[in-house]
């Protein structure tokens, strides 16, 4: 089976002032969804800090991957997570030839129920990684360190 993805992006402006003149705000939009994503440039290359930018896509695309994988992981093997929270994070390399995201690094909290292992929900978040579309698409190291909270 396959899945086709696609998206739309529009931007208006004008860059006959220069490289630090025009705008860098655009917005984006996937079918079907109605929704529309409101991005700019990183604030550190003339971006606006009030949207997001493309690189926190990608940081927030592996930590949604791997949390989605994750849960179906765990609801295969019968096991009961009661709440997922991330903290991800990435940076941009500009010593990297070319330049570019650095190791985007995962930190889930899991919770589970009382009769959960945790050593168990950590072979499944190896196996979730695995299994994670965005982690192994991207070209960088995407790290998992799970930590895990019995209810």
């Amino acid at each position: 089976m396959s899945h086709r993805y696609a998206t739309s992006l529009h931007w208006t402006g004008s860059t006959a002032g220069g490289i630090r003149s025009y705008s860098r705000d655009h917005v984006a939009t996937t079918e079907p969804s109605t929704a529309e994503v409101a991005l700019s440039a990183d604030p550190g290359f003339r971006g606006s800090p009030d949207r997001l930018n493309p690189e926190q896509l990608v940081v927030m695309a592996a930590s949604s991957c791997q949390m989605l994988s994750f849960l179906a992981v765990a609801a295969r093997a019968g096991v009961e997570v009661l709440a997922y929270a991330d903290e991800a994070t990435s940076h941009l390399d500009l010593g990297a030839q070319p330049p570019r995201l650095g190791e985007v690094r995962l930190r889930p909290t899991v919770t589970t129920g009382p009769d959960v292992a945790p050593d168990q929900v950590r072979r499944l978040a190896e196996q979730a990684h695995r299994e994670c579309y965005v982690a192994s698409s991207l070209s960088v190291p995407v790290v998992v360190e799970t930590t895990v909270v019995t209810s």
